[in-house]
């Protein structure tokens, strides 16, 4: 099976071109050609023309006044793709607060006609083909880095972008900074004949989920999926496999999925991570994969967490 096949930002066989990011020459010229296409962002939110993105010609009136450099993303078969942070750009009127994790926060732009819209990206995933969602999630964690780490790590000077967007380089003490993904466990816990749900703190009534946590450093994916878990709930894990992963551009993340054996069933929850945790049985989890359990809501589409509970369900491994 395709790697990520099923679920949003992985498994289209993208050719990145990495060897080109080093050539500014060799960008440039892409940048020039007729096969080159922009995806501008705004505050971490991706130009969208209706269930697409949004991608404009390198000339489009609204680029003219972007503050960063464009970074490149991928070319291949005559095409390149670049993505423009555009945050910089007040609305008039003023937008409102950063779109919640369940808002999906759509700016329209003056400059561009219906259907363009910049908008949330998590809650547009599922609609997006597997290249435009591997471009997108480049595009959104590469901007997202670029507006958080503008100064050196090391010395505290501004850092100037490099190779294409790819790193950042300091003028002062000649370090080079490279963009960051942070390792994140997300596991399908199971017992039995039930599976483990969780919710957060402040999420919409009946949306629940697989637990998911960091990984520290130092620490494996096996042992962090048995202290996410036991710190969450209170639950033992023993068995942790591996299933899959998925990349997690909010803001730079990559999900690994695993399927851990849970011990015991009592549930102790901090407050401070889970809200409520629940075991759902095979036949309850049918119904809110099917959308018709009273009491929880189905999975986001496109995301790890509905593949990892469909896997179970249809007591798929691989």
């Amino acid at each position: 099976m395709r790697d990520g096949a099923g679920f949003a930002f992985a498994g289209s066989g993208l050719d990145r071109a990495a060897v080109a990011r080093a050539a500014p020459e060799r960008i440039a010229a892409l940048f020039a050609s007729s096969g080159a296409q922009v995806l501008p962002l705004w505050r971490g939110r991706p130009l969208f023309a209706g269930d697409a993105l949004g991608w404009l010609a390198p000339g489009h009136a609204i680029l003219a006044n972007a503050a960063v450099a464009p970074i490149f993303l991928a070319a291949e078969a005559g095409q390149a793709w670049f993505a423009l942070d555009l945050s910089d750009w007040q609305p008039d009127p003023p937008a409102a607060a950063a779109p919640s994790v369940f808002d999906a926060g759509d700016q329209r732009h003056p400059l561009l006609p219906e259907p363009f819209v910049f908008g949330d990206l998590r809650n547009r995933m599922a609609g997006l083909g597997a290249r435009e969602g591997e471009l997108a999630a480049m595009a959104r964690a590469l901007s997202e880095w670029h507006r958080s780490h503008g100064y050196c790590a090391r010395c505290g000077g501004a850092s100037q972008p490099s190779h294409a967007g790819w790193q950042r380089h300091c003028p002062t003490c000649k370090a080079d900074h490279f963009p960051r993904t942070d390792p994140v466990v997300i596991m399908l816990v199971t017992r039995g004949n039930c599976t483990l749900l969780g919710r957060g703190p402040g999420w919409p009534a009946g949306s629940y989920s697989c637990l998911a946590g960091f990984v520290e450093p130092g620490e494996t994916v096996e042992a962090a999926v048995r202290r996410e878990v036991a710190e969450e709930t209170g639950v033992t894990v023993g068995t942790v496999r591996y299933v899959t992963s998925q990349p997690w551009p909010f803001p730079a993340s990559l999900m690994l999925g695993c399927h851990g054996e849970a011990l015991d069933t009592e549930l102790i929850c901090d407050p401070l991570e889970i809200e409520d945790a629940r075991w759902v049985s095979r036949e309850d989890l049918a119904k809110v994969l099917a959308g018709s359990h009273p009491e929880i809501r189905a999975p986001r589409r496109g995301a790890i967490a509905a593949d990892l509970l469909h896997r179970w369900l249809a007591d798929r491994r691989h």
